[in-house]
């Protein structure tokens, strides 16, 4: 077992772990490398000898500042020209009737169909 003067020895001797700091430049240039057609960011990330993680990250911070700057509107006014279109011909009711030798063509407009309907009743007694 290492005594009380041992361990903090063991412990002044360790290294202590620093953030790295990247300039504003070298961030730029990365996530322009990022940018280009084809580009990986972990691809670029390893070029530079920077964790991908590191390089996700500033692009992130970068989408969600363009995001509150420039929201995507949520609305968009259009403006439909009127358009002149033909009257839709009228739908009609086409019957042919046979008793016998006789027999009746008969074309009933459809806006009319219970007066057709009161005409074939009075007919077919």
């Amino acid at each position: 077992m290492l005594s009380s003067k041992e361990m903090l020895d063991t412990m002044a001797t360790e290294l202590v772990r620093r953030r790295r700091h990247y300039s504003a430049e070298l961030k730029e240039q990365i996530l322009l490398e990022c940018a280009h057609p084809g580009a990986s960011a972990a691809q670029v990330a390893m070029a530079h000898g920077i964790n991908a993680n590191i390089v996700h990250g500033w692009r992130k911070l970068v989408r969600e500042a363009n995001a509150l700057v420039s929201p995507a509107p949520s609305f968009v006014p259009v403006t439909v020209a009127a358009e002149d279109w033909p009257a839709p011909p009228e739908r009609q009711i086409d019957l042919e009737l046979r008793r016998g030798p006789l027999t009746v063509k008969l074309s009933w407009p459809m806006t009319e169909v219970t007066d057709l309907g009161i005409w074939l009743r009075e007919l077919l007694r």
